[in-house]
Order: C-alpha cells, then structure tokens, then sequence
C-alpha cells in the first residue's frame, strides 16, 4: 500500500466504564430481529388455539436457556439473567400474545411483537424501575421471534479471534453472558456509565466505553481499533506505534498486595464490592482488605416470602468465613425501585425510584428489618469478621438515629448510613453525630443530584460521577464525616476508576469499594500519587464546571496514567 493512503487514525470520544487498553479487529453487532409484518394473520382454518401454545412454548425455550446461562454466571450477571429469564415466562405478556392469536387471528409472532409493545408502554406509563425494564423487554421479545420464526438467537457473532464487540446497545442479558476471553472490549453508542451494560463490563473485567456516539456507523467491520477504557477513546486505524504499546500494556500483569496507600504512605482502604456469598472467596484472593459493600439482595429476590433467620445465616457466613479478622460492610436489604420483592408490595407507585425503597421499607414492615439484623448478629457472632451494618436510602436524621437504635438492639454497635440522596450528603455532619460511618453511594447520588435516570441512555452525560456538583456533595459528606471524626468511604462503581479514585481520596474517603477487579489498577494509580497531589486534583475537578472538564483536567494532571496503561 502506498503510504499516502494509510489511513489516518480515527478517534471517537465516549464514556470510558471498565478500564484497559485493548486492540482488535471490530466486530458489529447485528441488526435487530425485524418486526413482523403488521396485520399478518393465519389462514382461515387454522387451529388457532394450537398455534397460540407455540407461544408458550417458545417461552420455555428462552427461560430454560436463559437460566441456563444463569447458573453459570455469577453475582449481577446472574441475577439479571434471571430476571430476564422471568420476562420471559411473563404469565401476563405471554397470554396478552396467546390471546391475540386466538381472538385477531395473528401469526405467533406479530402476537408476541404487539404484547411486548402493549408491556412496555405500561411500564413506561409506571416509571421508575418498570420504565428500566424495557430495555429488557425488547430483549425477551426479539428472543421470542427468532424462536418462533426459526431465526439464530439475538447474540454475538462467531468470530475465529478475538475481538471488540460495536454495537449501539447491548441488553444486560447479553452482556452477562459475554465470553471474556473472545470478546475483548465493549463499544457503545447508547448507554451511560451507571447502566446494567457498564456495571456488568466493568465486574467481568471487560474494557468498555459507552455513549460513544456515531461509533457502531463509523467503525468497519474487521475493521483494527483501539480502545482505551479508562480515557474513553475508540481510535479506528491506530498506528502500529499506538498498536504496539497498547499490546505492551496489555502484557502486564498488574497484583495488588492487600495494601491500599498513596505515594507517601496515607492508607486507604481498597474493599470488595460482594452480591453474591459465591463471590466473597475470589474477592479475598484478589487481595482485598475486606468487604466495603456487601449486598443482601440476593437471598430476598424471587422469592414469595421473606428468607427464615437461618437462611440468611448460613448465607451471610459464608461471606464472613472469607474475610476473618476484616471488616466486612453489611448492607440491610434494598428493596424497591430497580428490585421490586413480592413480599414487600405495597400499593402501586408513579415513581418508585422516589417511593419507598431501601430503609423505607422498615415503615411497612419493620419485622423483615428486625428479622435481618437478629441474622447478621447471630452470624457475626459466629465468625471472627469485623462486622459493619448500614442502611441504604438515608435521607433524615431521624431515620439514622432509629436505625442505629434497632442495630444497638440487636448487639450490632457499628451502625452506619449510605449517602445517596443528597439531603444526607448535605446532613452529612448531623446525620454522623449518630452513624458510626457513612458510605457513598454514586451510583444513586448521581441519580438524584442530577434528575438523570442512570439507566437511561438519553441522559448519560448527565449520569456521571464526575459532574462537579456530585464531587461536592462528596466534599460535603467528608466534611461531615471530619467534623464527627467518622470515616467516609464510596462503594459506588466510582470507586473502580482509579482517575477518579485519586480524586475521592483528595476529598477526603478513607475506603474505596469495588469490584475485585479494578483493585490492582486503583492501588497502582495510588500508590504513584502523594496525598497532597490528590487533594489538589480533587479541588481542581471541584472547580470545574462540566465532568467532562473534570475528568480531562484530573487525567492531564496524572501523566503517570499512560505509563500505567489507564
């Protein structure tokens, strides 16, 4: 090739979600399953009620193989495969479809495409957690099609190397289910750096970048690029320069050895983020010094009723066993919004991201409360464990100081609070005259200081831990927690940019909490920056007036970043 036409390198600016440089030929996902002609209908004979059970047949089909899928994943990952999975066996979209067989005489199918459309418009119509839930939705739908028209599941390409997989929107489903070792990096158009599609990527250790806009048109099948999920750049045609340090950086095994520090030897705590009892052991062996956030959704979802006391003992040990003499942050159940629990229903909510969801629960039914806090006494009792207990959805002081109460009662003395709505970022110092500690929780912080649903694509540049009005309520929750001598950790996905993480710790976090894997990265960034630089980071981000301005400015003044591969 004559040089004058090698083509100049390309770069597409997006959100950067899961960090790692990656370069690999470009994969494009498929197109959707088509629509089914509208108004197509069976033949006049048919045995319509025969061809309505192909519905429900179909159905089957796609929960077994998505709970399948489940049983072989882990933590998120399988909880949204089997939530998906659940979608799928909708006994309500399911007989909406059977029914427009029988009674409008439509192909299987168009059926199925018209009750998903008639779901999705009543879940928009409800908001909140529903409104999230279309996504998933469409998802089941085109599963449904394609196994009724015979076509290949929705999914991945077969490709003979690995890969960058482009498309402008993944289902969660898809993304869980993800194979790692061929799919090497994530390029979005849609989506934002709180999604189900971010979340996932970053807990398989897959680099992403997101909300990349235009990329899936201008990217070329086959096509190399590099991708950089820590600046969140995708650069179509590297140059063998870019193409050779990238694999450099990619051949370097980076450890953490269990001990958070700065360049001068300030100690922050880097804990584990656990949903699951499954993943406390891996997060132990990857070096963590203990558990910063351990979610307890997973022994409450699915179910009819409750867990017993026992259940939730023997669940609860087992993440205790791990992590002997460490602390381990125990998180009350967080029910409502985004996980809805049969036996917490309550009446129906316009908005259930601002109903009663987290700690509010407790009002409704203050046994299930007192009935998990006697099971983590009992199991803390039983291990060797530092055991920690917080409430998510804090926003009084009166509802910290009845928390800590109820924990006193139960022989619990740690008691803490999440920081995730902004009254308590702004009552942070009150609210820990009472808590023991606070934890930060960006993921809904960011949510609600910037009226941006962080599962929504639309306003994804709105839903970013970076914006500089979330950095002060950070600010605000650690001047708080300085002025009642509490620590002040995160254990939202902010805490696994290690650029960001730099920041955090500049405002004054004591402990970053995160997936096992971004461990290595954030302990190396900080173990390369003073604590003094990192304060004057963090007031430089502050001081921005757009997060991409912060994180550009943060990033400029990290050169150490590029020597790093982040």
């Amino acid at each position: 090739m004559n040089p004058a036409h090698v083509p100049s390198p390309t770069v597409i600016t997006g959100i950067g979600v899961s960090p790692g440089r990656v370069v690999a030929p470009a994969v494009l996902m498929p197109g959707p399953v088509p629509e089914p002609p509208a108004g197509r209908r069976l033949p006049p004979g048919t045995d319509y009620a025969a061809a309505a059970t192909r519905i429900s047949a179909a159905s089957e089909v796609v929960r077994a193989a998505l709970d399948a899928a489940a049983d072989q994943a882990q933590g998120d990952s399988a909880d949204l495969l089997r939530t998906t999975a659940a979608i799928a066996a909708d006994p309500m979209l399911v007989a909406d479809a059977e029914r427009r067989v029988v009674d409008d005489r439509l192909v299987p199918e168009r059926a199925v495409w018209e009750a998903a459309a008639a779901v999705s418009a009543q879940f928009e119509a409800l908001g909140g957690y529903f409104a999230e839930r279309t996504r998933d939705i469409a998802d089941v739908r085109d599963r449904l099609v394609a196994e009724l028209t015979g076509r290949p599941a929705p999914g991945v390409p077969v490709h003979e190397t690995p890969f960058v997989l482009v498309a402008q929107d993944l289902a969660p489903a898809l993304v869980a289910t993800l194979d790692a070792d061929r799919v090497r990096a994530i390029v979005t158009g849609a989506g934002g750096p709180t999604s189900h599609t971010a979340i996932l990527a970053r807990s398989r250790g897959i680099p992403a970048v997101v909300a990349a806009r235009g990329a899936d048109a201008a990217v070329q099948a086959e096509g190399l690029v590099l991708v950089d999920g820590s600046a969140g750049t995708v650069t179509i045609d590297p140059t063998p320069e870019q193409v050779a340090a990238a694999l450099a950086l990619a051949a370097q095994v980076r450890t953490f050895d269990g001990h958070g520090h700065t360049a001068d030897g300030h100690h922050v705590e880097l804990l584990a983020n656990v949903g699951d009892p499954a993943d406390a052991a891996p997060a132990a062996a990857a070096g963590a010094e203990g558990v910063g956030l351990f979610r307890t959704e997973f022994a409450f979802l699915d179910r009819e009723e409750a867990p017993s006391i026992a259940e939730q003992v023997a669940a609860y040990r087992r993440v205790l066993a791990a992590f002997p003499g460490r602390k381990v942050v125990v998180r009350t159940l967080d029910a409502g919004a985004d996980k809805p629990m049969p036996f917490l229903a309550g009446d129906p909510e316009a908005n259930p991201a601002l109903g009663v969801r987290g700690l509010r629960t407790a009002a409704r039914q203050p046994d299930v409360l007192a009935d998990q806090l006697t099971a983590i006494a009992q199991a803390a009792a039983t291990e060797t464990a530092q055991v920690w207990v917080m409430a998510p959805m804090v926003s009084t002081v009166d509802e910290t100081q009845d928390f800590v109460a109820a924990c006193a009662a139960h022989g619990l003395p740690v008691a803490g609070v999440m920081i995730e709505v902004p009254s308590a970022a702004l009552l942070a110092g009150p609210i820990l005259a009472h808590a023991a500690f606070a934890s930060i929780g960006t993921n809904d912080l960011t949510q609600y200081t910037m009226a941006a649903d962080r599962l929504l694509g639309a306003v994804a540049e709105l839903s970013d831990p970076w914006q500089p009005a979330v950095l002060q309520l950070v600010a605000a929750t650690c001047a708080g927690g300085a002025q009642q001598d509490r620590p002040v950790g995160v254990c939202g996905e902010a805490a696994a940019d290690p650029a960001l993480a730099v920041v955090l710790v500049g405002l004054g976090v004591s402990s970053l909490s995160m997936t096992p894997r971004a461990l290595p990265d954030v302990a190396a960034l900080l173990a390369a920056t003073p604590l003094a630089e990192c304060r004057r980071l963090a007031q430089l981000a502050v001081s921005c007036s757009t997060a991409a301005d912060a994180r550009a400015a943060v990033r400029a003044g990290l050169p150490v970043l590029a020597d790093l591969g982040l």
